[in-house]
């Protein structure tokens, strides 16, 4: 009976550490330090105790070791067994020698034995929670593939990877995505944490070093860092700024990261939902780097503030909506690309502008003046912004509505000046 309980706690447990990937002799560990728990539960302590695990065998031996006394000297019988008692169990034991007694796990009965069960599972789990987080948090950065399970009605999505739940919260998510139960699902791990003490891993395909472990995946050059990365920009979805340098003079890293008609640049649009990107050459030199950053835009002068943190570009007036892009995605990149906010001016052609000053009776001298800071210097550089855009460049010193009466004002004018 004690062999085949024995037998069934440690086979069923290695069972479950095997599948978990716990170490064996952690397992044997954990065991034991059970066993001395349901000892101490019983005789308060455990040092006269040892415990005895052999995982082949599936045997546990617990022994109860006490010093043979005379019955009149006999202090605890936990750690001491009286003379008379223990010849009954051994004739040839003398005064003061050691007496080992096997104890069965079923003298602990039956509750202790299944509070015992409970107790290692519970262990087992903390282990393997334990597990998956310094598995994962050594995994930051990597991509990893797994299989949908589970899309949550707030639209967050549970990832099955090697049987462990990753979570793409819909923020992570591009949002060209749609996802079903049973899809297949790259993303790059960017967080591990610990919500109620379980770890909670996160991925993402928004991230910027997701785009970045795609580039090396798919070019080799940037894989074997031939070719390195400097900027990425992304508006996850739309479009994006990769800004590369090669670090071997034969090789154009543009060229190399695109590939032979795009061969290797469309794989990565692909896993990005046809995701528009730009690769540039990056230059240490700021305005060098400001005028190819605005590409596909013609960029005739740069001008940098003294904190270089703010830059006032000037392009051809045909250019302008290049440089801006449609909702003001190129600007927007190019800035964070460049880390440097950027102001566009137009060449000024008289006869095909109005000065906004001319509007100062309309919009006051303020307003003139803070729409001259953000780069419209004219009515018609005013029109090539959206009022979204002219709020989050004046840092909302211009309301949505000032925007939307602003822009309204001026295409009225111009319509005018058509008929």
């Amino acid at each position: 009976m004690q062999n085949d309980i024995s037998k069934l706690i440690i086979q069923s447990f290695a069972e479950i550490a095997k599948d978990k990937g716990i170490d064996k002799d952690l397992l044997l560990s954990i065991l034991e330090d059970v066993f001395r728990t349901m000892i101490r539960k019983k005789y308060e302590s455990d040092d006269a105790f040892e415990v005895i695990l052999n995982a082949d065998r599936g045997e546990i031996q617990i022994l109860h070791i006490r010093e043979v006394v005379p019955a009149d000297e006999l202090t605890d019988p936990v750690t001491e067994i009286s003379l008379e008692e223990a010849l009954t169990h051994d004739p040839e034991l003398e005064l003061y020698d050691e007496y080992a007694q096997e104890i069965s796990i079923t003298d602990f009965g039956r509750r202790a034995v299944t509070m015992a069960r409970q107790q290692l599972a519970q262990r087992i789990r903390e282990i393997e929670k334990d597990n998956i987080f310094e598995d994962y948090s050594d995994r930051v950065g990597e991509i990893v593939l797994g299989d949908v399970y589970q899309v949550r009605n707030n639209k967050d999505i549970l990832v099955n990877h090697n049987g462990v739940e990753l979570l793409m919260p819909k923020s992570e998510q591009i949002y060209k995505d749609r996802y079903r139960k049973g899809d297949t699902i790259r993303a790059v791990v960017v967080e591990v944490k610990r919500v109620g003490g379980n770890p909670t891993v996160i991925i993402s395909r928004t991230s910027p070093l997701f785009l970045e472990r795609l580039f090396e995946n798919e070019i080799p050059e940037v894989f074997d860092g031939i070719i390195e990365l400097k900027r990425i920009a992304r508006e996850p979805g739309d479009r994006s700024k990769v800004a590369v340098v090669s670090h071997d003079e034969r090789v154009d890293p543009v060229g190399a990261c695109v590939g032979m008609k795009g061969i290797r640049i469309h794989a990565v649009v692909r896993e990005l939902q046809n995701e528009n990107i730009d690769v540039i050459n990056y230059s240490p030199d700021k305005a060098e780097f400001i005028k190819r950053a605005l590409q596909p835009a013609q960029v005739l002068k740069v001008e940098l503030s003294e904190d270089a943190k703010r830059a006032s570009v000037l392009v051809p007036a045909d250019e302008v909506s290049k440089a801006i892009g449609k909702g003001g995605v190129n600007i927007r990149l190019a800035s964070k690309l460049v880390d440097c906010e950027i102001d566009v001016f137009r060449e000024v052609e008289e006869e095909d502008d109005i000065d906004l000053y001319e509007f100062e009776v309309d919009f006051g001298k303020e307003t003139i003046e803070l729409l001259n800071e953000i780069g419209c210097d004219s009515a018609r550089a005013v029109l090539e912004l959206d009022e979204d855009e002219l709020v989050r460049r004046t840092e909302g010193k211009i309301t949505k509505e000032e925007a939307e009466r602003i822009i309204d004002i001026i295409a009225y004018e111009f319509e005018d000046e058509q008929d």
